[in-house]
């Protein structure tokens, strides 16, 4: 997502002096919090010595395709190899162009230049910051095959407008979900709305392992059967290959980890719900301006950012009183100097170009304490005062 893999801690600021010294994400927390079905776990799957592809593998992709509302779930080596066995199972390759979002991380197109096509590049929404469809059907031309939707911070694309799209003009859909675990669009859940879904299980998701981990979530058999070859150095059997293929497995030990915290997430999601009410009442009369979730979506709240001009006059004032935040993404996917194909004109994709400019990612994780955040707002307040920022009427 999106930070399809690796976001969380990008720029994350500790500060050194003294204060509350609260983390932007606390794993130790959640690790305490399940030590003893996680230590049993992970003993078990090491006795067991099915290290890689085992039993608890199994048991976990039936279990998350099941959680999901999908019939197959593949364990993959992490959220951006899952966005890439997609498209490769897609058939997505050399002169195609796949439509995704400019507010995203780099990991979701990443893979669509690896397989050599082009990525469309469009503008979001400036309510959810999720992916526009009226610029997705503006962008569509003869050599699009696809559209990848990235459901931001824990929000759900508009999953309806851009099926009707795909549909209309037979377009694979595919969910970037790695920030999304537990969603709901509609009332369904993410990883169940498209042609296939990527998943991230990097270790500060909703949804982590104790490494890096991914999966596939489809409908389709033939889509998971090559998915399967794919990630699996395109074995039919034990040193018979069918054509070139990759290592991209979820390692069994992970999986373990996973079933775990699987049968938790929807706790976990419900205190992360808590704390972004708790956020948004405490900075209601504050200087900046809080996110909200569409009527259609029931948000999971991976990340909790809120908005001001004054965004690293902020960060700074709250990285002095000891709060650690995330930048949640300062420079768009348009305007990066390593990536020339992507590039754009500054101006091009106005609303992502004001996100990334203004966007502040606070303190947020299941085991938050609600005294923790409206120390954070009151940090917060004292600074909007100070830097005399007006309160803001009603969420982003």
């Amino acid at each position: 997502m999106s930070g399809a893999d690796v976001n969380d801690h990008s720029g994350l600021a500790l500060a050194s002096a003294p204060g509350i010294e609260l983390p932007f994400v606390d794993l130790k927390r959640q690790y305490r919090s399940i030590k003893e079905e996680v230590d049993t776990a992970l003993i078990d799957s090491v006795a067991s010595a099915e290290y890689i592809l085992g039993e608890e593998l199994e048991r976990f992709e039936d279990e998350f395709a099941a959680y999901c509302g999908a019939r197959h779930c593949l364990g993959v080596g992490s959220g951006t190899a899952a966005i890439h066995l997609v498209l490769e199972a897609l058939g997505v390759s050399k002169g195609d162009e796949v439509i995704a979002p400019a507010n995203t991380f780099l990991a979701t197109v990443l893979p669509v230049l690896h397989l050599g096509a082009t990525p469309v590049l469009v503008d979001c929404d400036d309510e959810t910051g999720t992916i526009d469809p009226a610029s997705v059907s503006a962008a569509i031309g003869p050599r699009t095959v696809g559209v990848l939707a990235v459901h931001l911070y824990g929000h759900p694309s508009n999953m309806g407008p851009l099926q009707e799209l795909c549909t209309r003009h037979k377009l694979f859909l595919v969910e970037d979900a790695a920030q999304a675990h537990g969603a709901r669009y509609r009332g369904r859940r993410t990883g169940g709305l498209a042609d296939a879904a990527a998943f991230s299980f990097y270790p500060s998701k909703n949804l982590g392992a104790y490494g890096d981990g991914g999966a596939v979530t489809t409908d389709d058999a033939e889509l998971a059967d090559r998915v399967r070859l794919l990630r699996n150095l395109r074995h039919s059997t034990k040193y018979v290959h069918v054509t070139e293929g990759w290592n991209e497995r979820l390692d069994t030990i992970q999986a373990a980890v996973l079933r775990v915290k699987l049968r938790h997430l929807d706790r976990w999601n419900a205190r992360r719900r808590q704390h972004a009410d708790t956020y948004a009442d405490a900075l209601a009369p504050v200087g900046v301006r809080t996110p909200a979730a569409a009527s259609w979506a029931e948000h999971v709240w991976h990340i909790f950012a809120v908005r001001t001009p004054k965004r690293d006059e902020l960060r700074s004032a709250l990285a002095a009183e000891g709060v650690a935040t995330g930048l949640h993404y300062p420079v768009p996917l348009h305007l990066q100097q390593a990536f020339p194909t992507l590039r754009s004109e500054p101006g091009t994709f106005p609303v992502t170009e004001a996100r990334a400019s203004e966007l502040l990612s606070l303190p947020m994780f299941p085991e938050l304490e609600p005294h923790e955040i409206r120390c954070v707002a009151d940090i917060i307040e004292e600074w909007s005062q100070t830097a005399g920022q007006s309160p803001v009427s009603g969420p982003d």
